[in-house]
């Protein structure tokens, strides 16, 4: 009781203990509760093994406290009641928010499935990690290659792993898979309705070519573009490169939307015609879709911050903040177990003939791997929806609810029921209307 009490008196004061009416907003008070509650309960993750019983139980009861604000969050609806005479009166009652009755239970799925998938590595005994002094003999060929040296080397035995453990190695991995995608496409969802603050849009260069730079503005505009070419010729081999790339292309889509929307020319000049400046914005699109399936661990873009931070709706802080999370864990937990199936590759190939991926680079998410092709969905499948979808949804009510159970091809067929409707984060991002780091 002291500790929710301390917990809601943080929240009702905006951060500001002094009382002194300076805090945040409710909106971003909650917010940072679940971004802050997430870090300090998970840190860094980095053993593949379940969480402490501990852990898990704080995790449950403060989630619980801070998702119980969207109880309360609620919308007035038409209803029928019967009077005592028989006859029939429409009436308004209450009923929780359609954003939050839909999503709050999907995320709840998702966050279940990723700490069931951490209990199955409970009691292994076919790999384990080294201590950080170990010496180079010790790790062998497993050195860390990448920026991420501090977390502990992974080894398994000699002849590699079992069967039975490289079956629910992929099977977790696929299931996380699932998990990774749901989470990325309700959150690009909830960003795309938030509307983009004033301060942004003024902080923003007066045209997309000042935004781009010279060099990346040439390649977009140029006759014959091929964006896996464009990101290819680009310098992407840090996390830092690739955001301030991300940033630009995302200014420069706010940018060229607002002038579109405007019917404001200026900034193109007189030789560009109308279907060429859609052109040039739909390529800048298809590049920031790449980046944003290939890179999913990337921390948040300057145009995502600045719409957390201003946002003022509490019911979408809450679905943001915690789907965030989630996208956050699930790919640390993709790198932990695909650290395990580099170590057991190891042991079957020599180093230099082995086909993991590059290990410099930000982990990303592939849609064409073998070992998802069976149960996973690629990205697009879970972000598109066609019509006749659209109207089964209006004739069946999805079941959200499922029950608590080790088994990952249940959870894997209902998570497509679990992403309510489609709405395109990328038409989003330059609309009129008007959010530290992601992990």
């Amino acid at each position: 009781m002291d500790q929710m009490k301390e917990k809601f008196a943080k929240l009702l004061l905006g951060e500001d203990m002094s009382g002194g009416g300076t805090g945040v907003s409710s909106a971003l008070a909650l917010s940072n509760a679940i971004t802050n509650l997430a870090a300090s309960v998970f840190g860094e993750q980095s053993r593949l093994e379940p969480m402490s019983t501990e852990r898990k139980a704080r995790w449950r009861k403060e989630m619980a406290w801070l998702l119980s604000v969207t109880d309360h969050i609620v919308e007035l609806v038409p209803s029928h009641q019967k009077n005592k005479d028989g006859s029939d009166m429409e009436i308004m009652v209450t009923k929780q928010r359609n954003d939050l009755l839909m999503n709050i239970p999907a995320l709840r799925t998702l966050d279940r499935m990723l700490i069931d998938g951490l209990d199955t590595f409970k009691d292994q005994t076919e790999f384990y990690y080294l201590s950080k002094d170990a010496s180079d003999s010790e790790r062998g060929n497993n050195k860390r290659e990448d920026d991420k040296w501090w977390l502990p080397t992974v080894k398994v035995a000699p002849d590699g792993l079992s069967e039975a453990a490289r079956k629910n190695l992929q099977v977790q991995k696929e299931c996380v898979t699932q998990v990774l995608k749901a989470a990325m496409a309700i959150n690009a969802q909830l960003l795309s309705e938030m509307e983009i603050p004033e301060s942004y849009i003024e902080s923003l260069p007066k045209n997309g070519r000042a935004s781009l730079g010279d060099s990346i503005y040439k390649s977009i505009t140029d006759e014959f573009f091929d964006p896996d070419q464009f990101l290819s010729s680009m310098d992407l081999s840090s996390e830092h490169k690739i955001l301030d790339l991300k940033n630009r292309i995302e200014a420069s889509i706010v940018i060229w939307k607002r002038k579109m929307h405007q019917k404001d020319s200026k900034s193109w000049g007189s030789g560009v015609s109308m279907e060429k400046r859609e052109l040039f914005e739909e390529r800048v699109e298809i590049i920031l879709h790449l980046i944003k399936h290939r890179f999913p661990g990337l921390p948040q873009s300057s145009l995502d911050i600045s719409k957390i931070e201003y946002n003022k709706d509490v019911g979408q802080a809450v679905l943001e903040s915690y789907s965030r999370i989630l996208e956050s864990l699930a790919h640390t937990v993709m790198s932990r177990i695909e650290d395990v199936i580099r170590a057991d590759l190891l042991t079957q190939d020599p180093p230099e003939s082995n086909p993991t991926k590059d290990d410099s680079r930000p982990n990303s998410v592939h849609a064409g791997d073998d070992s998802e092709s069976t149960n996973a969905q690629t990205l697009s499948d879970l972000l598109t929806w066609t019509t006749d979808q659209n109207d089964n949804e209006d004739q069946t009510e999805p079941q959200l609810e499922t029950p608590k159970e080790n088994n990952d091809q249940k959870h894997l067929t209902k998570l497509n029921m679990l992403i309510t409707k489609k709405i395109s984060y990328l038409e989003s991002l330059g609309g009129l209307r008007s959010p530290t780091s992601r992990h």
